[in-house]
């Protein structure tokens, strides 16, 4: 070889070496999108509105949600799963992407996309109309079981919520009538019109509700009872084995690269450890719940197990 050729071999090499920390340093360039594949004003609505408000000090560029609701989050997610793995699209999934995985709804599944972290926990609700003959549990349990089949209760059908209303109808050995909308706001919102007798809710989006006397919480799924409603008992208090909750993730179209997976972890990691962000979370109703990429993803892989397990409970 040539001196003439190995030097240039050798600026070449030098010149690729550097091209790498030079990429990794200029993301992001632009705005992230952030598809919310639920409507507004649900858990999922609210929580992930929170880190899109507080990311920008730590990621360094806005990041304008996009909600795309519509069959039990899998519109918004084949969406997310088309676009360009850039790492200018993101998306949140929970584990009802499992159950329509499970259950048939979608071929999308959780693998089908890069796992960044999870971010978020919210324990369940079991939420009633405050003109019902009840407003306890087990109120609603005694006219559950003396008007058999009766109650209507609102759920996403084939998601966690159905899983959940189907886990607290066998612990209690009770019927009731499911019916299906789109994301905890709009169950929530038919719960108050009057459409519905129950409903499986959270904090974000029922509390109002709850404070100004149009619904009752009757029990949360979380295991101890929460601070924003210490008069509500948990379901374990009420003689059943549940721990019902919602956990929600940040998922990246799959092979989107390394360093924009890498970066956008870290500036949700410091996010999960801004003391505001907390508060906003805690006061939504829920938990940050921090997990990186590989822990995510193990989480998830566990989680898949399970709801298959359980898949037939909610098929359709």
């Amino acid at each position: 070889m040539s001196l003439l050729k190995s030097a240039a071999l050798g600026l070449g090499v030098a010149l690729a070496s550097a091209a790498g920390p030079v990429a990794a340093q200029d993301y992001p360039e632009r705005p992230v999108e952030f598809i919310v594949p639920w409507s507004p004003g649900g858990g999922s609505d609210t929580l992930m509105r929170l880190v899109a408000n507080n990311i920008e000090p730590y990621l360094g560029v806005e990041m304008p949600v996009i909600n795309m609701p519509g069959v039990g989050g899998t519109v918004g997610l084949q969406e997310a799963s088309r676009r360009d793995a850039d790492g200018y699209t993101i998306s949140q999934v929970h584990e009802g992407l499992l159950a329509a995985t499970a259950t048939g709804l979608t071929d999308l599944a959780w693998d089908d996309f890069d796992p960044i972290a999870l971010m978020t926990s919210s324990p369940q609700y079991l939420v009633a109309s405050a003109d019902q003959p009840f407003d306890t549990l087990q109120g609603m349990v005694d006219y559950a079981k003396e008007n058999p089949g009766e109650l209507t209760i609102g759920v996403t059908l084939g998601g966690v919520p159905h899983l959940h209303a189907a886990m607290i109808a066998e612990a209690y050995d009770i019927d009731w009538r499911y019916v299906g909308y789109e994301g905890t706001g709009e169950r929530i919102r038919a719960l108050v019109g009057g459409n519905l007798d129950l409903a499986i809710g959270d904090i974000s989006s029922a509390l109002q509700f709850v404070e100004n006397g149009d619904l009752v919480f009757l029990a949360t799924g979380a295991t101890e009872r929460d601070e924003q409603t210490p008069d509500v008992p948990t379901f374990m208090e009420e003689g059943a084995d549940l721990d019902l909750a919602i956990t929600r993730g940040i998922v990246m179209p799959k092979g989107s690269p390394q360093e924009a997976r890498d970066t956008m972890e870290q500036a949700l990691k410091e996010l999960s450890e801004d003391e505001t962000f907390v508060t906003q979370v805690n006061n939504a109703g829920a938990e940050v719940a921090f997990r990186g990429q590989d822990a995510y993803t193990q989480y998830l892989s566990n989680l898949n197990d399970t709801v298959e397990r359980l898949a037939e409970v909610i098929a359709p």
